[in-house]
């Protein structure tokens, strides 16, 4: 009897020694898996400070535990040498289209293209977006079931790519810009957008379905577009009935709504009815500058798809003619939107279009923004806070700071100075995991 009492008390001693233990390691903090040593670290790009000799502390779950002054090391974390690198957040872009990539063959693959093989091509072209620097993308028109089969696998960290938001389906008028287009009427009656509508009860259904097929934002185009192949023009396409009752559908289920719009009738129309943000907005006017101040919504330039399609259509082969038409006014268009927005305070947020430029070319964007007025450091901002608060990532990345997650690249050169420096990152973290580092 008194041997199993004195081996209950020692279970039970055993017990809270365990317990202590475990108080003890709680107390101290969650584990630090990796030390990254940075010679020079920007952590808000709208702060601008840049400090020296730091390190950034790196849990196991992916998320930073904090920053320290110099080089510190923790018993079993990795060190990560950057101490002549500058350390930045990874950049975002608001505007991808990960499954595809404009070509000479971009009419016959949409007729020979599985959307299985969509989604293999999008899992190329997410490495490729990641190693370029691109921790988060929100991917604005794509098969519903390729993007968010990719978006799933990503998160669940089995392919490695970057943090996606997704629209799917992008909803559209019958017969709109992201509608079938250019095809015999056999072929257009396969290939019609399965978010096509026409009326406001229709366009509601359509936004509804794509939130329950799991869109995290909806995309509507509002406008006619470049690589549509008619000879539709690029302005409104939507009725101001249709775009009403779509963002009312979308904002009542918890979701922003982004708009492609190019001319100023549908910008401006689009804003009145409650967007959240512009894609390219190409034609903006003095209304659209008061509409987009008024309704705090974000202009999302891609600038750097209005000057590749500049340059196919100079160059030939791939354009159709309906869109070679479009595409030599729409580009300098562009360059002139950002600059009136600059000037006007309007809230910017770093987009490509990527997919009609090529995958891992994203930051060419940073020099356009720059001859557009903006310094480099608020060139930055837009690909990295700005870029969070538009997608409502906000509390998640954009920034180094503990409890963001760990998406942090590095680059050789002052990206503060010389914006082309993020046109070549050697060290890429997403989500706490190196993805890249030469």
């Amino acid at each position: 009897m008194l041997q199993r009492a004195m081996t209950f008390a020692g279970a039970l001693g055993a017990l809270a020694l365990l317990a202590g233990s475990s108080f003890a390691q709680e107390a101290a903090g969650p584990r630090v898996a990796s030390i990254i040593h940075a010679g020079r670290l920007l952590t808000d790009a709208s702060t601008g400070s840049v400090l020296t000799e730091q390190s950034i502390l790196v849990g196991a779950d992916g998320n930073i535990i904090g920053i320290e002054p110099g080089y510190v090391t923790r018993d079993g974390a990795i060190v990560i040498d950057q101490r002549n690198r500058f350390v930045l957040p990874g950049l975002i872009d608001s505007h991808v289209h990960l499954t595809s990539e404009l070509g000479p063959n971009q009419l016959l693959e949409e007729v020979q293209l599985s959307v299985a093989d969509q989604a293999m091509r999008g899992v190329e072209n997410a490495r490729t977006t990641l190693n370029a620097g691109f921790t988060t993308v929100a991917d604005l028109g794509a098969s519903n079931d390729a993007i968010f089969a990719l978006r799933r696998a990503i998160a669940e960290r089995r392919v490695m790519g970057p943090r996606i938001i997704a629209s799917g389906s992008a909803v559209t008028p019958d017969g709109g810009h992201a509608d079938a287009n250019g095809f015999s009427a056999a072929v257009v009656d396969v290939l019609r957008s399965p978010s096509a509508c026409s009326g406001a009860d229709a366009c509601r259904r359509a936004v509804r379905r794509q939130i329950q097929a799991g869109a995290d934002i909806i995309k509507i185009t509002a406008t006619g577009g470049v690589l549509s192949n008619t000879a539709a023009g690029v302005e409104q396409q939507f009725s101001d009935e249709e775009l009403a009752a779509i963002v009312q559908a979308a904002h009542a289920m918890g979701r922003q709504v982004t708009a492609h719009a190019h001319g100023a009738g549908g910008i401006n129309a689009a804003l009145r009815a409650g967007v959240d943000s512009i894609e390219h907005g190409s034609y903006t006017d003095a209304e659209s500058i008061r509409l987009f101040r008024r309704t705090r919504a974000y202009l999302v330039p891609t600038i750097l798809a209005g000057v590749t399609v500049e340059e196919l259509a100079a160059q030939g082969g791939v354009l159709t003619p309906n869109q070679a038409a479009k595409a030599r006014e729409v580009g300098t268009r562009m360059r002139q939107s950002i600059q009136n927005a600059r000037r006007a305070g309007v809230r910017v947020a770093f987009g490509t279009d990527s997919g009609v430029s090529r995958h891992g070319v994203n930051a060419r964007e940073f020099q356009f923004l720059v001859e557009g007025g903006y310094t480099p450091m608020q060139a930055i901002a837009i690909a990295t806070v700005n870029a969070a608060d538009h997608l409502r990532i906000g509390d998640v990345t954009g920034r180094i700071a503990a409890g963001y997650a760990a998406d942090i690249i590095a680059v050789d050169g002052d990206p503060t100075q010389d914006v082309t420096t993020l046109m070549r990152v050697p060290f890429v973290m997403a989500r706490g995991t190196v993805a890249k580092s030469e």
